[in-house]
């Protein structure tokens, strides 16, 4: 028993529950209601809505009553367009605006530009007898005309061998807004090769071997209403 007490084993006792004391009173003890480690990570709101206000640039909205720039360059340029049109020719300018007001998808470019093709498909559908083509692109009055004249003149056993070569000149002429349809008129000056031919191949009319040409002025309608984008050809005349 004495050895076992002896003085160096007491002292080592003493030295070890000094030790644990110490780290007791500087670690403490877990309860499990202890706040978890802060993660200096993350910022707190505050600090997040500050570094959003140094960094973050805040796009500004446009006044409700601020002009449309994309609006702006499209009524310049149908203001050019119409200016071209009507040449100089002040009641055409009027009637073109009239038109473009009643129907917001009309420019005399574009307008034009269909027109030619159904200038074309048209002078070419009456030579081929294509009454489908004709009924399509054409009012009910004047289809019932062309329809006649290819009538006449397969009952006659008469063919034209056609060619459209080219429209050279063309100009809008008219321009106006009824209430009901917009009008268009349009001046034609085509070149074609036309030889109207009977039964038997002899030629009737025209020459199969030189270019000639036609001229016409046609008036094209829509109501700006329809869902319908597609103009039909009211009136047709020759001109001298």
């Amino acid at each position: 028993m004495d050895e076992f007490l002896d003085l160096p084993t007491l002292i080592a006792i003493v030295v070890a529950v000094f030790v644990l004391f110490r780290l007791r009173s500087v670690l403490g003890t877990r309860t499990g209601n202890e706040r978890p480690p802060i993660d200096r990570s993350r910022s707190t709101p505050t600090e997040k809505n500050a570094n959003a206000d140094e960094t973050v640039v805040p796009i500004r909205p446009r006044p409700a009553d601020a002009p449309n720039l994309d609006d702006e360059r499209r009524a310049r340029k149908l203001e050019a367009e119409i200016e071209q049109a009507s040449a100089g020719n002040a009641d055409l300018a009027q009637g073109l605006r009239a038109v473009s007001e009643a129907d917001p998808t009309f420019t005399p470019k574009s307008f034009l530009e269909g027109a030619k093709q159904a200038y074309e498909m048209i002078v070419t559908g009456f030579a081929e007898g294509d009454r489908q083509t004709l009924k399509n692109l054409l009012d009910k009055d004047v289809y019932d005309s062309f329809a006649r004249a290819i009538s006449e003149r397969e009952a006659a056993g008469q063919k034209n061998d056609f060619t459209f070569v080219g429209l050279p000149k063309i100009a809008i002429v008219g321009a106006e807004y009824d209430k009901k349809n917009v009008l268009v008129t349009v001046d034609f000056h085509a070149e074609v090769v036309s030889a109207i031919r009977d039964k038997d191949g002899n030629l009737v009319e025209g020459n199969a071997d030189q270019v000639q040409t036609i001229a016409d002025e046609w008036t094209f309608a829509r109501n700006p209403k329809s869902r319908d984008p597609n103009w039909k050809v009211i009136t047709t005349s020759q001109l001298d």
